[in-house]
């Protein structure tokens, strides 16, 4: 989906109005999610880096692990970021529209915050786009027969994964 400010607004007023996504004001939960968003990332890179022997599964297998747990370590933070604002999300795409909106700023936002000094709290829309990105891979990885993945593409999930748990820290 293609990035749209507005689209994103008026999905999140729907998504509240069907109770996807509801207010919260449980913030003990923040630093839970972040905590599951660090260890999944590590498991992640375990999946993603494991050489496996005869004796273990073939390493397909631990790449569609690795694309799945890095989403999930994506999802985990994104939680923690939304409820900061409070609330909280019942699914994977609530989630996506939740930080969208909450989170991307438009262009008179992102200038203040780098008059202030604060270009560190700039939530761009490319990191909506990797969340999207590893939503659909984690899907395809979790429900396909066969999906193959190239040792560069699982790369590329997970140092995606890394940016945005990272860029989430900076922002809570």
């Amino acid at each position: 989906m293609q990035f749209d400010k507005k689209e994103y607004q008026r999905k999140f007023n729907e998504y509240i109005k069907d109770d996807r996504i509801v207010k919260s004001s449980q913030t003990y939960k923040i630093k839970l999610f972040l905590d599951k968003a660090e260890n999944s990332l590590a498991i992640a890179e375990y999946h993603k880096n494991i050489k496996p022997n005869k004796d273990l599964p073939p390493k397909i297998h631990w790449n569609y692990w690795a694309i799945t747990i890095s989403y999930y370590s994506m999802l985990y933070s994104a939680k923690a970021a939304i409820l900061s604002k409070g609330y909280e999300v019942k699914d994977h795409f609530a989630a996506q529209i939740a930080l969208g909106h909450l989170f991307v700023p438009d262009e008179i936002e992102k200038e203040d915050l780098e008059l202030l000094n604060q270009a560190h709290k700039i939530f761009e829309d490319e990191y909506i786009k990797y969340f999207e990105d590893a939503r659909i891979e984690s899907h395809a990885a979790r429900y396909s027969a066969i999906k193959t993945y190239t040792e560069a593409r699982v790369a590329e999930i997970f140092k995606n994964a890394r940016e945005f748990i990272l860029k989430i820290m900076k922002i809570l």
